[in-house]
Formats: C-alpha cells, sequence, structure tokens
C-alpha cells in the first residue's frame, strides 16, 4: 500500500518491508539481532518488517550503515528524499580510472549481497598483498 510521508511523498510500505526482510534473511539474523546490531531498540525490525511501520531517517541511515548498503537505497523506499552525502553518481567520474570504473560496475551486479561482500572482502585482500609486495625491497 503506498502511503504520503510527512513531506508528501508516497512510498510503498510492503516494497520497504520486503527489501529489509531481505538484507535480515541474507545475514540469517533474527529481527532482534538486525534491530540490536543496527543499534536500534530491540522491536523496532520486527515493526518496520511485520507492522510496515517507517522507520525514522537515521534509523534507514543506521540500517544501512549496519547491512554495508547505501543509505540511500533504504532512504528512498522509505519515501524519503535522498540524501546528496551518499549519491555516489556525484562523483567525478574522472576520479576513477576506466579499469577501476569497471571493476566496480561488475562488483555492483553481484548478488546476493552475502557474495558480493565476500568478493569485496576477497579484491580488498588482494589489494592489500600487492601493495605490501610493492613495499618490500
Amino acid at each position: 500500500m503506498s502511503r504520503p510521508t510527512k513531506g508528501g511523498k508516497p512510498y510503498d510500505r510492503a516494497t520497504l518491508a520486503g527489501y529489509l526482510d531481505r538484507l535480515r534473511q541474507e545475514r540469517n539474523e533474527s529481527f532482534r539481532e538486525a534491530a540490536l546490531r543496527s543499534g536500534l531498540d530491540h522491536g523496532a525490525f520486527l515493526r518496520y518488517v511485520k507492522h510496515c511501520q517507517r522507520p525514522t531517517r537515521e534509523s534507514c541511515i543506521a540500517v544501512a550503515d549496519h547491512f554495508g548498503v547505501n543509505p540511500n537505497e533504504i532512504l528512498t523506499r522509505a519515501g524519503y528524499d535522498p540524501l546528496h552525502f551518499f549519491d555516489r553518481s556525484l562523483a567525478d567520474p574522472k576520479a576513477l580510472a576506466p579499469e577501476v570504473e569497471e571493476v566496480a560496475v561488475y562488483l555492483n551486479r553481484l548478488s546476493p549481497l552475502a557474495r558480493r561482500r565476500e568478493v569485496c572482502q576477497a579484491v580488498r585482500a588482494l589489494i592489500e598483498a600487492a601493495a605490501r609486495a610493492a613495499q618490500e625491497p
């Protein structure tokens, strides 16, 4: 069901609830664990998913931080305007080398989220090892 927010922007409660529940299930966390690990009260996640309660902006950002997703992904699903601070499209595209940008695009396409995190951790480990090897005489 689509509901208007205080600012008048509608959002779909079921879409938000489904997205949050998918994030929780990918981590195999209970509602309580997801809430507490996000820094929220123990019943918050249950209210967002099962009772379709709209989280505050701050809660959206906390949940995004816990699950390692861009906060704008949750903010926009909750009917809030995206925050430019988290808008990656505003970054200067010339700041990234083309081969780096290409890898980032491939990484961003990976799903589920847990697999993407694993691959990113592996890439990070390879980069750190290469940097250490480059510093050795």
